[in-house]
C-alpha cells in the first residue's frame, strides 16, 4: 500500500531515488496516459492512441505492450528507449495539495514513502539520485521531477480539452489490428481508438483553423504519425517469444 508523504528537505534530506523499471513498481501496463505537451517526443517511439478511463472518458496513452499487463519497453531492468512518458519519468513522486505558510493552498510534491525504490541513507546509493543537496537545497534530480510533475498536473486540462476538440469534429473511431505474432495465429489488439482520417480530410477551413490555432492540429499528426511505431512494438513482442 503506498505510503504518500509530503515531500521535504528536513525529514528527507537523506533521501535517494533508485532507477529502476519493473513489475515491482508498477510497470506492468500495456498502455500508460500520455499529454499533448509530449506528443512530439513520444511518438518518435510508442503509438500513440486513445483508451478510455474508469469513468468512460478518452485518454491520450501510449501502448507498451499488446496484452494486458505486458510492458515491452522493459529489457533487462532498462527502459528500451531514450524518451519515457512522463508518468514513468515521475517516479514515486505524485503532485498533490498541502496548505500553504498562510493558510492557502498549495501545488506540492509527495513521495511514496514504500516505495521499492525510495533508499533513506545518510551516504550516498548507487546507481541512485539524492533528493536534496547537502545543505537542504534541490538537486537537479528533484527540479527535473518538479517540472515534469507541473506538465502532468496542467497536461490533465490540455488532454481534455483536446478530447473535447476531437469529439466536437467526430474525428475519434476504434480500430483494431491484427497481428501475426505466433505460429498458433494472430492476435487482435482491440479496445483502442483512433483519429478518423478520411474526417480529418473532410474538415473546412474554419474548423482546420480552429485546430492549428489551439495547437491540436499538431497533437492530431503527431498521433497519426506515431502508428508507424507498431511495427516496432510488434518486433519487441516477437524478440521476447523468440527468447522465452
Amino acid at each position: 500500500m503506498a505510503n504518500h508523504a509530503l515531500l521535504n528537505n528536513n525529514q528527507h534530506k537523506h533521501l535517494h531515488i533508485i532507477e529502476g523499471f519493473g513489475d515491482a513498481y508498477g510497470h506492468d501496463q500495456m498502455c500508460v496516459p500520455v499529454f499533448p505537451a509530449e506528443a512530439r517526443h513520444a511518438q518518435a517511439h510508442y503509438p500513440l492512441v486513445f483508451a478510455k478511463d474508469e469513468k468512460g472518458q478518452f485518454q491520450m496513452v501510449a501502448l507498451l505492450g499488446v496484452m494486458q499487463n505486458e510492458n515491452l519497453f522493459i529489457h533487462n531492468g532498462q527502459w528500451r528507449v531514450s524518451y519515457k512518458p512522463l508518468v514513468i519519468e515521475k517516479g514515486p513522486f505524485l503532485i498533490g495539495r498541502s496548505r500553504g505558510k498562510n493558510g492557502e493552498d498549495a501545488m506540492s510534491i509527495y513521495v511514496d514513502l514504500d516505495d521499492p525504490r525510495v533508499i533513506d541513507s545518510p551516504t550516498p546509493v548507487a546507481n541512485a539520485h539524492p533528493v536534496f543537496l547537502p545543505h537542504g537545497g534541490n538537486t537537479d534530480y528533484i527540479d527535473n521531477i518538479a517540472n515534469v510533475l507541473s506538465t502532468i498536473h496542467s497536461g490533465q486540462t490540455e488532454n481534455s480539452e483536446f478530447v473535447t476538440a476531437c469529439q466536437a469534429l467526430e474525428l475519434i473511431e476504434s480500430f483494431v489490428v491484427d497481428m501475426d505474432i505466433e505460429d498458433t495465429g494472430t492476435h487482435r489488439l482491440s479496445g483502442f481508438y483512433t483519429i478518423n482520417e478520411d474526417k480529418l480530410k473532410q474538415l473546412k477551413g474554419n474548423d482546420i483553423a480552429a485546430l492549428h490555432e489551439s495547437g491540436h492540429l499538431q497533437t492530431i499528426y503527431m498521433m497519426l504519425a506515431s502508428l508507424s511505431q507498431l511495427r516496432q512494438v510488434i518486433g519487441y513482442k516477437k524478440a521476447a517469444l523468440a527468447s522465452a
